[in-house]
């Protein structure tokens, strides 16, 4: 923008914001007022989540929480504590913390991102914390640049200069248990010079912030759109998320769930014979995650019961089931679901059938346990404590 050219208004961010009301037109069915008023609310979330990543820098890195399990959008893992930044490839970093009682700590570098000032690219890369020299505690100290700096006999990552940002990924089984990951990021081979932005730069940047909604919103029920259109309604579709948001080299099965008051969803697969991390989630039409404090509504592999034959069983159902790995969908009669296997020997594909719901136990091995409501509420109790207490961003 140059000097001469007219700053934008109040009115003129309202306009470009006024433009993302047709996302509305993705919906299934764009006159339910349900279906419109739980839209606008991913709307408004777009402009929260958008702006942790609109005003980054860097030359001054900090993981946000531009994804975040706060901000239940896109199908954010329950698990996980994300974290996001912008890099420069070409420039020298040191990334210091203490690893923390997690399953891992993951790094995902990529020449692109779905942060305001990014477009899509293609993952560059992926630093395991586990593969670094630990200290007492766990603590790490790593150098990322692309070239190893003269002298420099510690860790080191080889930075590729492409990289324009990464997304840490702190994984946890246990919530609230054991000490979190702490971790901080600081640009080496510049001074520390924190600059004030210029008007044209604010005004640029909030064009782009008020732009966010509209491809957001978007993609977020867009994901679900182009499911349903490719016939993924009770059936898993095999996906590759690397340089769309997801980790390199991670097994994704998606798909959309769509049940009756009188039916149930049986979701069954093999385990992997070894596998670092899995889990499974349920996602509403929006392709918000649905509320995990205070429904079931994900199982990971510290949480899920094992069937005797070895086989993880899961159930969809509007109303509790009695059953262990009951994922309820939060009063969702439809929404999409996601297995994921992180670093696995093998990635098992999930079978998924509709079953009535009053014979659901003819369908599940004789042996499966009975949970009593009174169960189910301490397991729910104890869910909720434990969300609460780890860090979520």
């Amino acid at each position: 923008m140059s000097a001469t050219e007219k700053l934008p208004e109040w009115s003129d961010y309202v306009a470009i914001l006024a433009k993302a009301e047709k996302v509305l037109d993705l919906l299934v069915d764009p006159t339910n007022p349900l279906a419109r008023q739980e839209a606008y609310r991913l709307m408004f979330m777009s402009i929260a989540t958008g702006f942790h990543s609109a005003f980054v820098d860097p030359d001054l890195p900090d993981f946000v929480p531009a994804v975040s399990n706060v901000l239940n959008s896109v199908g954010a893992n329950p698990d996980f504590v994300y974290g996001y930044t912008p890099l420069d490839g070409r420039g020298t970093y040191r990334l210091t913390g203490r690893r923390g009682d997690g399953v891992f700590v993951l790094i995902d570098f990529a020449a692109g991102g779905f942060g305001v000032v990014d477009s899509f690219g293609p993952s560059t890369g992926l630093l395991d914390i586990d593969t670094l020299q630990l200290g007492p505690g766990g603590t790490f100290d790593v150098i990322l640049s692309s070239e190893r700096p003269a002298g420099h006999d510690g860790d080191w990552y080889k930075l590729d200069p492409t990289t324009k940002t990464a997304v840490i990924r702190r994984a946890y089984y246990h919530w609230g248990e054991g000490e979190d990951v702490k971790v901080a990021i600081e640009r080496t081979d510049k001074p520390i010079s924190p600059r004030r932005l210029d008007a044209a730069e604010i005004a640029h940047r909030l064009e782009l912030l008020s732009g966010y909604i509209e491809r957001y919103a978007g993609f977020a029920i867009g994901y679900g759109k182009r499911q349903r259109e490719q016939g993924f309604v009770n059936k898993l579709e095999h996906d590759d998320w690397a340089g769309r948001g997801g980790v390199a080299g991670q097994h994704y099965y998606q798909g959309i769930f769509e049940i009756g008051v009188d039916e149930a969803l049986i979701i069954e697969t093999e385990l992997p014979e070894r596998v670092r991390y899995w889990n499974v989630q349920l996602n509403d039409p929006l392709w918000n995650t649905i509320d995990w404090f205070n429904y079931q509504s994900s199982l990971n592999a510290g949480q899920a019961v094992l069937d005797s034959d070895g086989k993880f069983r899961a159930v969809i159902a509007l109303t509790d089931p009695g059953v262990p790995n009951w994922l309820d969908p939060g009063g969702h009669k439809t929404g999409s679901l996601m297995l994921r296997w992180t670093e696995a020997s093998s990635g098992p594909e999930p079978q998924v059938k509709i079953v009535p719901l009053a014979s659901l136990r003819d369908h599940l091995p004789s042996d499966t346990p009975v949970v009593s409501p009174e169960t189910r509420q301490e397991n729910l109790r104890r869910r909720r404590r434990g969300a609460q207490l780890r860090n979520r961003w």
